[in-house]
């Protein structure tokens, strides 16, 4: 009881700092925007006319796609922007190349590989790529995935490079829960769909095991070609170095993993160097933010994306941030408005999502089949992972592509509880439910073990899902219902294996989709597009309103606001107020979550 009210205590004072800093953010606000109003905007310095580099700092995670909180901007630009923004910059005559801090400890290999791309297409645009390392520590080759095919690395001469391969770790709850008397209860569909194993098993079954080695193989030997290609050195000789890790810095300018070595502001200082005396490093975020792309009218192409798990309803994320999900609403609604856009041309979904429910995952799929019978092509953009109902909201698309390293698959289902009475009998804790009605109303009772005709029930429920799973599959990827029960049983898959399989089209990453947006919807491949998220962001000011009931009858007002919100003490208000918001760890027992 001490902990509950230790927890309970702290969500409250959680909620007061919350409020209180919400009401002196407000103030301090319309305070600031009163005075702008009487001493003007806040002007930002614009971009210089001269050689400019980009910097762009990996060391810190980054969402997929741009959080849909409104006061956002205290995120780190998202991959899918970095990736516009350096395709933007390619046709940039003022830009030179690009300045990159690496990530020494490792990322998803889907964000990698996606960075990596767009390495690659900068670098053919005639832009330079210079990387700095304070040490490739982690020994995850993805960090150095990400950044090896850039022009020039540099590596901390006093780190040490210590990418060895890539390795995973799995908590198995299942001893523990025996011995405080909790029973977890799942039904899964099937061998392959583990992740209720954390709770019902203490070790790896064999089918967790082969699938886990199986995928992760597939990442390496993904990771290794890329590398040993960038490098210009052999497979093997790649595979040799990592397996023989941990390497110092002189040793791995010897193996040519690095080009040169020493601190990052020697780095910064050689980059300059290549721009003459009239060169300057600009964020790649102030960069995105102030170098408008050229204005055009060309076709639209509609981009929507989600990432997180897939839940029923909106989903919104509160002003201040919180945790990203798909809603199926708000999913579902984007792509039929896009679809309703007569000047939309096709549409790109963007997916980064483990799974989540199976009803709002169809009624996604339901969406996007609407929008091919209006004629608009669907084309699909797998990111880190599209598994499980990231896997079965994509299955109708035209076109599906992923990364080669993409988790996806997953075609399964399960659900299920953790029956806690046994675990409330050693703290003298009682609870009892009562019911009226059938026998299954007590059904998801945390108290009560399932009777046998409970479990048959719930796991006919699960069985419907399944079958409604892969024939959604099946009809969508035009394979054999046959096949799709051979490699569904809720395996995992990487973009490469799901390709061979016939699950993916294409192996590639968001510039790829576009391209394929292109072709389906007959768009000549050198005329410029317009890609449009749907719905629109929200604007700062627009949220501000909401919040507060501001009004404002001009854009000069609009634009006061929207410098406003640049100023750092603004900033740190929205940021602290946005960790009061932040909940508490916890743990749930989901049914129907085919993850």
């Amino acid at each position: 009881m001490k902990q509950f009210w230790i927890t309970f205590f702290g969500s409250i004072v959680g909620v007061i700092v919350g409020s209180v800093l919400t009401v002196i953010l407000g103030i301090f606000l319309i305070g600031g925007l009163i005075g702008m109003a009487v001493e003007g905007a806040r002007t930002e310095t614009a971009l210089p006319q001269t050689a400019m580099v980009l910097e762009l700092d990996l060391r810190d995670g980054r969402l997929d796609s741009p959080s849909r909180s409104p006061f956002g901007f205290a995120e780190p630009l998202s991959v899918v922007d970095v990736v516009r923004t350096m395709e933007r910059a390619e046709r940039d005559d003022r830009v030179a190349g690009i300045f990159i801090r690496a990530n020494e400890f490792g990322m998803s290999p889907g964000v990698a590989e996606e960075l990596r791309g767009a390495i690659a297409d900068f670098r053919d645009a005639g832009k330079f790529v210079v990387t700095h390392a304070q040490g490739f520590e982690g020994t995850s080759v993805t960090g150095y995935f990400a950044v090896s095919g850039s022009d020039q690395i540099w590596l901390q001469d006093t780190a040490s490079f210590t990418p060895a391969g890539l390795a995973a770790e799995v908590t198995f709850l299942g001893g523990l829960f025996e011995r405080f008397g909790a029973v977890p209860q799942f039904e899964q569909f099937h061998e392959y769909k583990n992740a209720a194993n954390t709770y019902t098993q203490t070790d790896f079954t064999e089918p967790h095991r082969e699938a886990t080695l199986s995928y992760m193989g597939s990442i390496y030997d993904t990771a290794i070609a890329h590398i040993a290609g960038d490098r210009n050195v052999s497979e093997a000789t790649l595979r040799g170095i990592f397996e023989d890790a941990p390497h110092t810095a002189e040793e791995a300018e010897t193996l040519g993993l690095v080009d040169r070595l020493g601190h990052v502001i020697e780095a910064r200082e050689a980059t300059l160097a290549r721009l003459g005396s009239q060169g300057s490093f600009i964020d790649i975020q102030r960069y995105s933010q102030q170098a408008a792309p050229a204005w055009n009218n060309g076709p639209i192409i509609a981009l929507i994306e989600g990432q997180g798990a897939i839940v029923t309803g909106d989903a919104a994320v509160g002003a201040f941030g919180g945790e990203e999900q798909i809603g199926g609403d708000f999913m579902s609604e984007a792509i039929l408005d896009a679809a309703d856009d007569p000047a939309v041309r096709a549409i790109v979904i963007r997916v980064d999502s483990p799974g989540g429910s199976a009803i709002a995952s169809d009624q996604v799929w339901h969406a996007v089949n609407r929008a091919r019978e209006a004629g608009k092509p669907v084309i699909v953009s797998m990111a880190s992972m599209a598994a499980s109902g990231g896997y079965y909201l994509a299955a109708p698309a035209n076109y599906v592509l992923a990364h080669a390293t993409t988790l996806t698959g997953s075609i399964g289902v399960l659900g299920g509880k953790i029956v806690l009475d046994g675990t409330f009998d050693m703290v003298g804790l009682n609870a009892e439910s009562v019911s009226v009605g059938g026998e299954y109303a007590t059904a998801f009772s945390a108290q009560e073990e399932w009777t046998e005709s409970q479990r048959a029930a719930y796991r006919s429920q699960m069985s419907d899902i399944y079958d409604d799973f892969t024939q959604r599959v099946a009809d969508g990827r035009d394979l054999p219902l046959e096949r799709v029960l051979e490699i569904a049983r809720g395996r995992v898959w990487t973009g490469a294996q799901a390709l061979d399989l016939g699950l993916v089209d294409e192996i590639g990453g968001l510039r790829d989709a576009v391209d394929a947006a292109r072709q389906f919807a007959g768009i000549d491949p050198d005329q410029a597009i317009r890609l449009r998220r749907f719905p629109a962001q929200r604007s700062p000011f627009e949220a501000f309103q909401e919040m507060f009931g501001v009004s404002a009858d001009t854009a000069q007002t609009a634009a006061r606001l929207n410098a406003l919100m640049e100023l750092p003490e603004v900033r740190a208000a929205l940021e602290a107020r946005a960790a009061a918001d932040r909940p508490g760890v916890q743990m749930r027992s989901e049914a129907a979550l085919p993850r």
